[in-house]
């Protein structure tokens, strides 16, 4: 009895412990309410990975302006809930069930898009993450190949396919990544890191060339969504609420700024590259001994 009530404390301590350093490292997004709905009136918006985490929060955010969202992911029951949800209200919800590394799937999904008046924000949220040693995966080849069909090929034909609609609409694509794109490259994380990066590039490369098409790429940190949760490491590490995250990526609407990073990331990208060094300085080390 007594070793399950320190047990307890201690986790509650701890629990307290990360709510504090989540409010230092996570500061508070002002959301312009009335900006928002002056921007986004009469617009069509599409989001990937719409059916649970960022995406799903993003289209709650969105609900009650009067535009059109159009959201696609794996699991259509989900995505019936939420246009159940948002319709109540006056924003006009489209969903397309389809898993986009299929190329029928996603080739109907480009179809319905180009069915549609006009495209205005596309955000390119849907992902997949994986931490896996590189010796658990010799025999996982697919753990690379369909990590980059999502987070790398499937943005890019998206992209291909709509860039016309959104230069005529003068729109904004609107990228969704991460702050491992900015960091050094770490263990256990090659096929999501790599493939995060690639759309990260690619699109920093193309940007200069979209005369009429805002990029805004969103360097988010951990973000407690259900991705992360088969990771018992980060059950209790302090991580981003998915309604803050939201609130980012809708204020990138009316500022179609370039790119959102957390405060702290400069530090991060300092240290990342000092332990980067210290790691193959320590290596070195043992080799020569």
């Amino acid at each position: 009895m007594e070793k399950s009530f320190i047990l307890k404390n201690i986790l509650k301590k701890g629990a307290h412990m990360r709510r504090l350093i989540e409010s230092l490292l996570f500061l508070p997004t002002y959301l312009n309410k009335k900006k928002l709905h002056a921007q986004l009136t009469g617009k069509t918006i599409v989001i990937t990975g719409a059916s649970s985490g960022i995406g799903k929060e993003v289209a709650y955010q969105l609900a009650g302006i009067h535009c059109h969202l159009i959201l696609v992911a794996r699991r259509g029951e989900l995505l019936e809930t939420i246009k159940k949800n948002i319709e109540r209200q006056t924003t006009k919800v489209s969903i397309i069930q389809a898993d986009l590394r299929k190329e029928d799937e996603l080739n109907n999904f480009l179809s319905f898009l180009h069915n549609q008046p006009t495209i205005d924000i596309f955000i390119n949220n849907a992902g997949l993450s994986i931490r896996r040693s590189i010796y658990e995966s010799l025999d996982r080849y697919h753990d690379f190949t369909r990590t980059m069909a999502i987070n790398y090929f499937v943005p890019v034909k998206i992209m291909l396919s709509i860039m016309p609609v959104l230069q005529k609409s003068q729109g904004q694509i609107i990228n969704v990544s991460t702050v491992n794109t900015r960091l050094a490259p770490v263990p256990y994380f090659a096929a999501y890191q790599a493939s995060k990066s690639a759309f990260d590039v690619w699109l920093r490369s193309v940007s200069p060339e979209l005369m009429k098409v805002a990029a805004t790429s969103i360097y988010l940190p951990l973000v407690r969504t259900p991705m992360i949760e088969p990771t018992e490491g980060y059950r209790h590490v302090p991580a981003m609420p998915t309604h803050d995250a939201a609130k980012i990526i809708c204020k990138a609407m009316y500022t179609r700024q370039k790119k959102y990073q957390p405060w702290w990331l400069i530090f991060g990208q300092l240290v990342s590259i000092f332990l980067t060094n210290l790691r193959d300085f320590s290596k070195k080390g043992k080799q020569n001994d």
